[in-house]
């Protein structure tokens, strides 16, 4: 992957949310299904994709219902490698693969030990201002 190449899609902003395509990484462990979102550092499991993936809903759906109501939402992007932009209405920008591998401890591991899939998912992220 280019060294310059962000793992973001199409951004479409609204009142309440920008939305995005990040990938989200399927792979096998401990008999389980992950499904695994590497530039917000978040997962779900189950014994199969689908329960995987409305795990991983759920545990997306908290992420920002946590990060939105104490208000560290912005914050905790930048932690994860996001550039956040002073203007808060203008839409964040992920982390690139590359920084994701070297900063990234679990995705690092993923990545390099497991076989996995890789698709793109729409994600709804609460507007920042």
């Amino acid at each position: 992957m280019p060294k310059n190449q962000t793992i973001s899609g199409e951004w479409i902003s609204g009142k309440n949310k920008i939305e995005c395509i990040l990938p989200l990484i399927i792979f096998e462990d401990d008999n389980n299904i992950i499904a695994f979102c590497p530039a917000l550092d978040i997962s779900g499991y189950g014994s199969t994709e689908a329960a995987a993936d409305e795990s991983f809903k759920e545990t997306l759906s908290e992420y920002f219902r946590y990060t939105v109501n104490k208000k560290t939402l912005a914050e905790d992007l930048r932690k994860l490698g996001w550039t956040i932009r002073k203007n808060l209405k203008k839409e964040p920008i992920p982390p690139t693969m590359e920084n994701l591998l070297q900063n990234n401890e679990d995705f690092n591991r993923i990545f390099n030990t497991y076989d996995f899939q890789k698709r793109n998912t729409t994600i709804k992220i609460p507007a920042l201002a």
